[in-house]
């Protein structure tokens, strides 16, 4: 009886590590570089994973929101990566800075131009945007992100309050609340905006190894279902050895 209550102390404390070390799939995100304010400029960073073990990320495909659109949006260059830029015609042309504009940005893809983003490794995918709307909380990116072999997978399903997370989700940038000298920007802000931009212009976005918080967790698992497999050999062993006695 021992034997058997240690085999199902073994077994559970190795599915428990499992379940809590396993992480959620790792998705195409964006987050902002400080802070993205209600009718500010801000640089926001598109972070691609790569999930495949046996292809390179090659491609991203970023579409802008259509139901907020932003006239501004430059991305940085980076090496090993061709950019386009793409502009649609807006049913009701926007006002900004007292000139009325009549284009934003609809799309932004980045193709690579040598091995992409390689298994195991991120990459980050910064663009300043502006100016960022006053009435909305956040903005939704749907974006594409095709590998070396041909796959592509949809990062385009919008997350819903109270509800899980789906499974392929958009970005969502989240928008803060107005800040000092950027509600209605004035010249000197774009100025400072045009500054920041540049400076960020000036880094070249490298790939990078992939969070090992991942690695942790992956070996944490590992163990766990090791220490289950212990304690459930354990106890069959003891029950044979109790049988035969």
């Amino acid at each position: 009886m021992k034997a058997s209550r240690i085999a199902a102390t073994g077994a559970l404390a190795g599915t428990a590590v499992l379940a809590l070390s396993v992480p959620a799939f790792a998705h195409v995100s964006v987050q902002p570089e400080g802070t993205a304010a209600k009718g500010g400029y801000a640089v926001v960073d598109f972070k691609v994973p790569n999930e495949r073990d046996n292809a390179s990320t090659t491609k991203l495909e970023v579409t802008f929101p259509t139901d907020h659109p932003l006239a501004s949006a430059m991305p940085e260059p980076m090496a090993g990566w061709d950019v386009k830029v793409t502009k649609s015609e807006l049913d009701k042309p926007l006002e900004m800075h007292g000139e009325k504009i009549t284009q934003a940005v609809s799309k932004i893809t980045w193709t690579a131009t040598g091995d992409g983003i390689k298994p195991g490794f991120f990459q980050k995918f910064p663009v300043s945007v502006g100016q960022l709307p006053e009435d909305a909380d956040e903005l939704v990116f749907k974006a594409i992100q095709t590998y070396s072999n041909k796959e592509v997978v949809r990062w385009i399903e919008v997350p819903q309050k109270g509800q899980d997370e789906p499974e392929n989700p958009a970005p969502v940038l989240a928008l803060s609340a107005a800040e000092d000298g950027h509600h209605g920007a004035s010249s000197s802000d774009q100025a400072s905006d045009s500054d920041d931009a540049e400076a960020a212009s000036a880094k070249t976005a490298a790939a990078e190894p992939a969070d090992s918080s991942d690695t942790t967790a992956r070996v944490l698992g590992v163990v766990g279902i090791v220490v289950g497999a212990l304690g459930v050999a354990y106890g069959v062993l003891a029950g044979r050895r109790r049988t035969d006695a």
